[in-house]
Formats: structure tokens, C-alpha cells, sequence
């Protein structure tokens, strides 16, 4: 039994975490957590932010592509599965490495929520000052 192709790679994004496993194929297919794409994200500019790796090294169509993402919110799922296929498109062809660095998508955005302080109703807003 011969095995499959498989790359895989993780993406993070706020507190998203992507498994992304890229098999080469016809590109048809494009699973997320167990749904179509298509249907785990209805917005369209969210199913655009998916295939901009595939945009940038010209590999639109050439894998299918399953993902298993927990955490955060839509937009951070789907940046998190972003970095995950640049990764994996990395660790296909290393050749790869300079259209996705120069597009920005290998970067992890390492923004995070700031923390709420005590004594204050959240991380910067606090009570209004009385002079007297």
C-alpha cells in the first residue's frame, strides 16, 4: 500500500490554532473541520483570505486541503488557517519561501488581547477622574 502525500503545518493567529494537512489533488476539496469551506465560512472575503497563499505562488487547484482549527473567533480561524497553508506550501517546496515572505503571509501576527487590570472596567477604560 503506497502512502499519501501529506504536508502539514500549524498556523496561529490571537488564540486560533490551525492543523493544516495539504495533499496534493485537483484542489476541489477543502474541509474544515469536518465541513466544506464554503459552509464553515459563508462570508466571501474570509474564503479569499484562505487561498491568498495559493494566489501568491501560482498553486490555485494543486492541493486538497483539510483543516482541524479550535479557538478565537472566524476571522482569527481563518488567518490561523492562512499561516498554516503558507507553512505547508514552505515545507512542499522550499522554493516558495521568497513569494510568501514578500506577500506577508509566513509572518505570524503575534497580537493578542490585552489584559483587563483591576480597579479599572477593562484593559485601558478607567473611572471618570473628579477633580473635587
Amino acid at each position: 500500500m503506497a502512502t499519501m502525500t501529506q504536508f502539514q503545518a500549524v498556523g496561529r493567529r490571537k488564540t486560533s490554532t490551525a492543523r493544516v494537512y495539504l495533499r496534493p489533488g485537483d484542489g476541489t476539496s477543502f474541509i474544515i473541520n469536518g465541513d466544506d469551506a464554503s459552509d464553515y465560512f459563508p462570508v466571501a472575503w474570509r474564503r479569499r483570505t484562505l487561498d491568498q497563499p495559493f494566489a501568491a505562488t501560482d498553486t490555485i487547484g494543486k492541493f486538497n486541503v483539510k483543516v482541524n482549527v479550535s479557538g478565537g473567533g472566524l476571522t482569527g480561524q481563518a488567518e490561523a488557517i492562512r499561516l498554516g497553508i503558507a507553512r505547508a506550501l514552505v515545507e512542499f517546496d522550499e522554493e516558495l519561501r521568497g513569494p510568501l515572505r514578500d506577500a506577508g503571509y509566513l509572518t505570524r501576527d503575534d497580537r493578542m488581547v490585552e489584559r483587563k487590570k483591576y480597579g479599572q472596567p477593562k484593559a485601558r477604560k478607567k473611572s471618570q477622574y473628579s477633580k473635587r
